[in-house]
C-alpha cells in the first residue's frame, strides 16, 4: 500500500472521530431548547461524523504527505554546502538576537516585549542569507585554516585530501568509455569523483537491455566504476542527490553541476554543448586526448603500418599508437607493411588531428 492511500485512512479515522464530537456538542446544543423539528444528538453525530471522515479521506494528504514532499524536493535540489551555510548562518544570527534580547526587553512596553521576538527573525534571516552568499568564501577560509593546522600526514593522504575539495560530476557516457579509470590513476583530476544515483540507474539500465551492443557497453561501464571504487588514491562517491520534475539524465547533471558549482565529466558531444550554454563547466575527454597527442611537423619521419585503402586514388591509412590517422599518399601498395613516411601536412579537424604524408622511398 502507498503513504499516500495509508495517510488518508489515518486522516478518515481521526477526522470522524473529531466530526463525532463535534457532532454531539452541536446536538448537545440543539437540544437545549428542543422544538418537534430538533434532530436527535445521535443524526448530529454521524452527519458530522460523516462529512469529518470525507474531509479527512480528501485533506490528509494535503495537510501531511504533500507538502513533506515539496519540501523534499527543494532540500534535493539545493546542494549540502548551501544547506551547512543556511545553518550555520541561522545559528549565528540566533546568537546575536539573544544577546540583543536583554537590552532590547528593558525598552519600556509594549516594545520590551515584541522587539526581542523581531530581533530573532530579523537576525536569523540576516545570517541566512550573509553566509549563503557568501558561502564560498566562508568554505575556503575554514579549509585553508584546516591546512594549516593540520599535521603532515603521506603524500596518499595530501593527494585524497586535495581531491576531496572538490566534486566532479561523472556522465553516464563517461563511465562507460573506460578511460576515466586510467586518467584519475594519473592525478589529473583535482576532485573527487561524484556519481549520482540517477547515473547508476541508467548504467544498469543499458547492462540490462536486451541490445548485445548495448548490454555489453554497460557491462563494461560497471566494471569500470568497480575498478575506480578499488582505487584508494581516487576518491569516489555516490550521492543521493536527484532533481525533481526532471526526466532526463543530461539534464539533471546541467542543474546539479549550477547548483553545486562542480564540472561535468563527460566525452557526450551533446551534453557538452547544453552545458556549455547554461554556463557549465565541461571537462571533455576526447579534447584532452586530442591535446595531449603528439605534435608533429612536416618533414619529420614516422614509423608505421599501412591497414588499409584511402578514400582517393593511391592513399594507404595508417594508424600511430595514440590512434591519430595518417593518411599516406601512394600509400596503397604498402598494405600491411610496415614502413617510414615522411609527414608533409598536418591538419586539425573537429574530429581530431589528420596527418598527411608520404612514403620515405618517394
Amino acid at each position: 500500500m502507498s503513504s499516500d492511500f495509508i495517510i488518508r485512512l489515518i486522516g478518515m479515522i481521526v477526522f470522524s472521530v473529531l466530526g463525532v464530537y463535534g457532532g454531539v456538542y452541536l446536538g448537545d446544543l440543539a437540544n437545549i431548547n428542543p422544538t418537534p423539528n430538533t434532530l436527535p444528538v445521535e443524526v448530529y453525530a454521524v452527519t458530522v461524523g460523516m462529512v469529518g471522515a470525507l474531509a479527512g479521506l480528501i485533506l490528509s494528504p494535503l495537510l501531511t504527505t504533500r507538502p513533506i514532499r515539496a519540501l523534499r524536493s527543494v532540500l534535493g535540489r539545493i546542494s549540502a554546502q548551501k544547506l551547512l551555510a543556511a545553518l550555520i548562518g541561522f545559528i549565528c544570527g540566533l546568537i546575536i538576537a539573544a544577546l540583543l534580547s536583554f537590552p532590547l526587553s528593558l525598552l519600556p512596553k509594549p516594545f520590551g516585549s515584541i522587539f526581542p521576538f523581531i530581533g530573532v527573525l530579523i537576525f536569523g534571516y540576516l545570517g541566512v542569507v550573509v553566509f549563503m552568499m557568501r558561502q564560498n568564501d566562508i568554505f575556503n577560509i575554514f579549509s585553508s585554516v584546516t591546512q594549516r593546522s593540520g599535521t603532515a600526514g603521506s603524500a596518499q593522504d595530501d593527494k585524497v585530501g586535495f581531491a576531496e575539495g572538490r566534486s566532479i560530476l561523472l556522465d553516464t557516457s563517461v563511465i562507460i568509455d573506460g578511460r576515466i579509470a586510467d586518467i584519475a590513476r594519473t592525478g589529473f583530476i583535482p576532485g573527487s569523483l561524484l556519481i549520482p544515483r540517477f547515473v547508476l540507474a541508467e548504467l544498469q539500465y543499458i547492462a540490462d537491455s536486451p541490445d548485445s551492443l548495448r548490454r555489453q557497453r554497460g557491462r563494461r561501464g560497471m566494471e569500470v566504476l568497480s575498478q575506480i571504487q578499488k582505487e584508494p588514491s581516487i576518491p569516489v562517491r555516490v550521492s543521493d542527490i536527484d532533481v525533481e520534475g526532471v526526466r532526463e539524465v543530461d539534464d539533471k547533471l546541467v542543474i546539479l553541476a549550477r547548483q553545486m558549482k562542480c564540472p561535468i565529466l563527460t566525452n557526450d558531444y551533446n551534453l557538452n554543448r547544453i552545458a556549455e550554454l547554461q554556463g557549465v563547466m565541461v571537462l571533455n575527454v576526447n579534447e584532452l586526448a586530442n591535446a595531449v597527442k603528439s605534435i608533429l611537423l612536416p618533414g619529420e619521419i614516422l614509423n608505421l603500418t599501412v591497414i588499409q585503402e584511402g578514400k582517393e586514388t593511391g592513399q594507404g591509412v595508417g594508424y600511430m599508437d595514440d590512434g591519430t590517422m595518417v593518411v599516406v599518399e601512394n600509400g596503397k601498395d604498402y598494405i600491411h607493411k610496415e614502413i617510414n613516411v615522411i609527414v608533409t601536412k598536418v591538419l586539425q579537424t573537429a574530429a581530431g588531428r589528420m596527418i598527411f604524408a608520404k612514403p620515405e622511398d618517394h
